[in-house]
């Protein structure tokens, strides 16, 4: 399975945090692509299913609270197996913040960054224990008290 990018956006549509894996996009091309991903992806109803394709990506996102969660893989892509990785990845960053909010997302971005690369290589999923990937991070907060 191969992520091509994540979005975080909250309700409002402002992108809180966009990590992009094995393409390459200028800055304007990531932001043209950010605007028509979040404005689809918010008009769309809590009735309609949680992915669609955009361009060469299948979109696949979930919303949790105030912010949505959204990951673009090529069309072949398992939809399912995607959405449970969002879930698995807002389950650690629940356990890390104890209730991650918007602004845990703005005011420790490296944080999640690094939670994101514990389980993703490349826009691959490398791992989904969060017992193996909430050991570093932890171990990383002790060395920075």
């Amino acid at each position: 399975m191969t992520i091509k990018f994540v979005l975080l956006v909250n309700k409002q549509g402002q992108t809180r945090l966009a990590k992009y894996f094995t393409e390459f996009l200028t800055t304007d091309e990531r932001r043209a692509l950010e605007g028509e991903v979040v404005r689809k992806c918010l008009s769309r109803t809590d009735k309609q299913c949680s992915f669609y394709e955009h361009r060469q990506y299948k979109i696949i996102y979930r919303r949790y609270a105030s912010l949505f969660f959204m990951a673009g893989v090529d069309d072949e892509e398992n939809e399912l197996g995607v959405l449970e990785f969002i879930h698995c990845f807002v389950e650690i960053l629940d356990r890390h913040f104890g209730q991650v909010c918007e602004l845990d997302i703005m005011n420790e971005p490296e944080m999640v960054h690094y939670i994101m690369d514990e389980m993703l290589l490349n826009g691959c999923i490398v791992d989904t224990n969060k017992a193996n990937i909430l050991e570093p991070v932890q171990l990383l907060e002790t060395i920075d008290k």
